[in-house]
């Protein structure tokens, strides 16, 4: 269980990389939707025998993030795009090579940080902590560096992602309930991007968030 819940974890920090280095926004999408499906297997090889959460509530969680970051999310995003009919990250913020190279530092900073940080108890595998930190740097370099608002969507997704897997060291202190609540704020969070970002297409025929500092009140 726990090479398998490794694997998923590479996996995961290996689609991170290739969402920071993609240009193509559908791409970019579908990263993040396979990203889901290995976050909603992680919490079943990451259970403890011993824990005392029902095996339910574990399956719940597991449906639960299966449809929203996997199916609901996706869906909606590439809908987003369609009807934005944009398809590629043309002129990003940070060029996606400096995006690489600072995606490999950042890697290398959150190993270090996994190996540093005391845990309440010990992580069921070495890897949860620093893939954890390595997907949230992820997400903030996403966020800075782009200017497509699905792609900067997609870096909030991967913020949320990160601090997902970080919850699996804590998944005997935190509540079922307060798991559900993170997902649905997360599915509003993303459903008003999706609003946001048909309005930024309507009104400049691109979803190119720069567009948004020539917005001004008109008296």
């Amino acid at each position: 269980m726990m090479v398998l819940a490794d694997v998923l974890l590479l996996i995961v920090l290996m689609l991170g990389l290739a969402i920071v280095g993609t240009s193509r926004l559908s791409a970019a999408v579908r990263a993040s939707a396979i990203q889901g499906v290995a976050l909603a297997i992680l919490p079943l090889l990451l259970r403890d025998a011993t824990s005392p959460t029902p095996v339910a509530l574990v399956i719940a969680t597991a449906l639960g993030t299966l449809a929203i970051k996997a199916i609901l999310i996706p869906h909606l995003l590439t809908r987003a795009i369609r009807e934005a009919n944009v398809r590629l990250e043309v002129e990003p913020t940070v060029s996606l090579h400096l995006s690489l190279l600072l995606a490999a530092v950042l890697t290398g900073v959150a190993f270090w940080i996994g190996s540093a940080l005391p845990l309440p108890r010990p992580a069921r595998s070495n890897l949860i902590v620093p893939i954890a930190f390595a997907t949230f740097f992820f997400g903030a370099l996403v966020l800075v560096g782009r200017r497509k608002a699905v792609t900067q969507v997609v870096g909030y997704l991967l913020l949320e992602n990160g601090i997902f897997v970080f919850g699996q060291c804590l998944a005997q202190e935190t509540p079922f309930v307060v798991e559900l609540g993170i997902l649905l704020d997360l599915l509003v969070g993303i459903f008003v991007m999706g609003i946001a970002i048909n309005h930024i297409s309507r009104e400049f025929e691109d979803i190119d968030t720069e567009a948004l500092s020539s917005l001004r009140d008109d008296d």
